[in-house]
């Protein structure tokens, strides 16, 4: 993601995430921390432009990563999209050497909790009333194995 897709992600964001939407700022100030952060967009080309049909992003302080938002626009659902960035931000905290990826995911959202299930992810832990609508967060986790900072702690 270049600051030049953030006028165009937050517009997104707004409509996918109505009650949680991050103000635009918010960012902005992500992508000013690259030595933590990783966010990526994934464009549709058309006859009448470009447009970010995905967008998601990764903290990572290793030994723990933290995948801070993803989303694909909804006429594009189940094409794949959320597979392609979701693996994309994996092997990023994979090469930032993080041994775990976290991540919430609305109980309400039975749709990305199987896409996160194929990945590996596993349920560790229920936030109640996480989300600004009292929707329970489900706090999921992926072990990365072979990365280097699990050979370390070896």
């Amino acid at each position: 993601m270049a600051e030049a897709d953030v006028p165009e992600v937050h517009a997104l964001e707004r409509l996918l995430f109505p009650v949680d939407a991050w103000p635009e700022h918010m960012f902005r100030e992500e992508l000013a921390q690259p030595e933590t952060r990783r966010y990526i967009v994934a464009e549709e080309r058309a006859e009448e432009g470009t447009r970010i049909v995905a967008y998601a992003g990764l903290m990572c302080v290793p030994p723990i990563a933290d995948v801070q938002t993803i989303a694909v626009v909804p006429d594009r659902e189940g094409r794949g999209i959320g597979s392609v960035v979701l693996a994309e931000l994996i092997e990023e905290a994979r090469r930032r050497g993080a041994a775990d990826v976290l991540l919430e995911v609305r109980a309400d959202n039975p749709r990305a909790q199987e896409l996160y299930g194929r990945f590996g992810f596993v349920q560790i832990h229920v936030r109640r009333g996480y989300y600004r609508d009292g929707v329970d967060a489900l706090i999921m986790q992926l072990p990365l194995a072979g990365t280097g900072a699990q050979e370390d702690a070896e």
